[in-house]
């Protein structure tokens, strides 16, 4: 069985190849941190060098659509986290960084271009990294990617000032939405800059891969199916800080498998008083990211009593690791992270099993095919139509 389905099931709706890269990401996981640690040195001896010969470095976390958002989402983790002290990060997205290249790069400022890319070969995704060359007199890129045949990769192998990272092969997904590749991808992007944790992260992978069995049981998959058999048409997702970011892809999820019909938004729990609650009616389902920070928890609940006990009858679910009564009693459906108490950003890969498999159950209820919505090509698998302009 595949979450609730045999093969055969998945195969007739559409739905194989994202339902078995959903449920493959704990195995996943493991590679992925075997394969960091094989490079270790490689990735030490690279940073190190940009490390020593300048005194600034200027690091930008990119990609487009998905894989933008691991920047995001990575940003807040590596600003007060990682091992270089002379390291200034920034997330800006590829479709940022082409249409507006004078806007980012700077001649004398040394740059790392750390861009991640399920495939390699968005038109976006080359063009930045070809930009950063031809514009930054010291420019360096760390390519993280899955797609061992990509431009990306191809790109890397020829420049010496190129550090490339390849993810296992299965992460690069068939499916028409981004999963294992998200999730692998930040990952490696957390560990290449805070290689000296390798205990660390080794005691992470078998503690998240051993909670994400526990979370796809049974009984958690029918809490999903449930919730996604709720007549909404619209969707909120709510988090803090790092969360926000996992918030805006959990949102994508869900408006890529659907094909746009259940609209999907998201936005932070504080921000979503300042106009986006205006979104809300009777047919909204509310998804809030609890985080594990005491005093972010509290913004969190915050929102999510106001939703809940709010004039407008919207469906709240609430995402939490050790839950109180206070989070209990003010939510119609609550999925309780199992295991230890843990950073947010930890809680991320187990919150975004959730997103990925709502996104699926929802897409496959509206009589869609998961592994592609979109069969006129409104949106592809990978981006096409992009026209890159030449930069004088």
């Amino acid at each position: 069985m595949i979450l609730d389905y045999t093969k055969e099931q998945l195969e007739q709706l559409g739905s194989f190849y994202t339902a078995s890269e959903i449920v493959q990401q704990p195995k996943v996981w493991k590679k992925v941190i075997d394969g960091l640690i094989e490079k270790k040195s490689d990735i030490e001896g690279f940073l190190k060098n940009l490390h020593d010969n300048y005194n600034f470095v200027r690091v930008i976390l990119c990609g487009a659509g998905t894989s933008a958002y691991i920047g995001e989402i990575l940003l807040p983790c590596l600003q007060f986290d990682q091992q270089y002290e002379n390291f200034r990060f920034e997330s800006i997205p590829t479709t940022d960084l082409v249409s507006a290249p004078s806007h980012y790069f700077k001649k004398d400022v040394p740059t790392l271009l750390v861009s991640f890319a399920r495939s390699g070969n968005s038109p976006e995704s080359v063009a930045a990294s070809r930009l950063g060359n031809q514009i930054v007199k010291d420019f360096y890129q760390i390519i993280i990617t899955c797609n061992e045949e990509g431009l990306l990769a191809n790109d890397a192998r020829q420049d010496n000032n190129s550090l490339l990272l390849l993810m296992p092969k299965e992460t690069n997904d068939q499916g028409f939405a981004m999963t294992s590749s998200f999730t692998s991808m930040l990952f490696a992007g957390s560990f290449v800059f805070q290689t000296g944790k390798v205990s660390k992260y080794r005691e992470f992978v078998n503690e998240i891969v051993h909670s994400a069995e526990q979370f796809f049981s049974l009984t958690l998959i029918n809490k999903i199916n449930e919730i996604a058999k709720q007549k909404f048409s619209r969707i909120v997702y709510l988090g803090s800080g790092m969360l926000c970011g996992l918030a805006r892809e959990s949102a994508l999820k869900m408006l890529e498998l659907t094909a746009g019909k259940i609209v999907a938004v998201y936005e932070s729990s504080l921000g979503f008083r300042h106009g986006p609650k205006s979104i809300i009616n009777d047919e909204t389902l509310v998804v809030m990211y609890i985080s594990n920070n005491p005093y972010t928890r509290k913004y969190d609940i915050d929102m999510m009593k106001e939703i809940y006990n709010g004039e407008i009858n919207v469906q709240v679910v609430a995402l939490a690791q050790n839950p109180n009564e206070e989070i209990r009693r003010n939510c119609h459906y609550l999925i309780e992270v199992p295991m230890n108490h843990w950073s947010d950003f930890e809680l991320a890969f187990l919150y975004i099993l959730f997103a990925q498999t709502l996104a699926l159950k929802k897409s496959i209820n509206l009589g869609i095919e998961p592994d592609n919505p979109s069969p006129g090509g409104i949106v592809n698998r990978v981006v096409k139509g992009v026209t890159i302009y030449p930069l004088k």
